[in-house]
């Protein structure tokens, strides 16, 4: 396959994905499927195959289970039957086999104790995104944001574990609230290229004031004011990695701009369990000289 149709049936894959994520809630066919992808439906399931390691029902399967995860962990006040029904599953008991199958825990047990490390494995496909579409990038003054923050440092799979701490944090202090504040995220290095016990990772909520001592580990800190280079990303968060190498690989070079000795971070504009992964929106934030 030449290297026209390998990106050309790479962007109809990463189509029919996006179109999944979209579509969670919809009894989602084979016919509809490979209509997305332009494809045979003869052959859409062994193309889809082939680009990412996955069969089309596996992956629908996995992304309302990943969903249901979320909702689990960070929305303790919703019903396991409710989610349950959420994510297509007659009952709960249906639910909690198919649950336990993928993720060798229970829902009840994961939203106790989730196993984030082994969480993520099971969501390693390959990448069906071939090429770099064209993104709008602006430079911006940020200013200068006091925050409250929690330090994680370890294994970049384990970062949801230290971002839940910090959302019962927020509940149980009234502090820095989700409803009113900012939330940011800043990771101090590449975690592909970083030893997992070196890789740091702060999650921050903007506040006024000094944050009180607590047992959570939240302290204050400030993500200082620049000019900044800001890109805004649409969709799931492990695909945030093709705007970060956007911004550092097409669109810096060519500005003429020099990087802030400052780490790239993120503005999360909402979250996992308000919102579908195809409706996230993060601002990715390159600090500039």
């Amino acid at each position: 396959m030449n290297s026209h149709f390998t990106r050309l049936y790479g962007e109809r894959i990463s189509r029919v994905c996006e179109y999944i994520h979209q579509h969670l809630d919809d009894a989602l066919t084979l016919e509809e499927l490979s209509t997305v992808a332009a494809f045979s439906k003869f052959h859409f399931h062994r193309v889809f195959n082939s680009y990412t390691g996955t069969s089309a029902t596996r992956f629908i399967q996995l992304a309302r289970l990943k969903r249901a995860s979320f909702r689990l962990a960070f929305e303790q006040e919703k019903r396991i039957i409710d989610i349950a029904l959420e994510a297509g599953f007659e009952s709960p008991e249906a639910f909690s086999r198919a649950f336990k199958r993928i993720f060798d825990q229970s829902p009840s047990q994961f939203r106790t104790h989730p196993a984030w490390p082994e969480w993520h494995t099971r969501f390693q496909f390959k990448n069906p995104t071939y090429g770099v579409n064209q993104m709008n990038v602006n430079v911006v003054n940020f200013e200068t944001t006091p925050v409250a923050l929690i330090e994680h440092l370890g294994p970049p799979e384990n970062v949801y574990e230290t971002a839940a701490k910090f959302i019962t944090w927020r509940k149980i202090t009234g502090l820095s609230p989700v409803q009113t504040s900012q939330t940011f995220g800043i990771p101090y290095s590449d975690p592909k290229h970083t030893a997992p016990e070196e890789f740091r990772w702060d999650v921050c909520g903007s506040m006024d004031g000094d944050v009180p001592p607590n047992n959570y580990g939240v302290k204050s800190g400030t993500i200082p004011g620049g000019r900044c280079a800001v890109l805004r990303h649409k969709g799931r968060h492990e695909n945030l990695e093709n705007s970060i190498l956007y911004l550092y690989h097409n669109w810096l070079p060519k500005s003429g701009e020099k990087v802030r000795d400052y780490p790239c971070f993120f503005h999360y504009l909402n979250f996992i369990h308000d919102a579908d992964e195809c409706d996230l929106l993060t601002d990715i934030y390159l600090p500039l000289e």
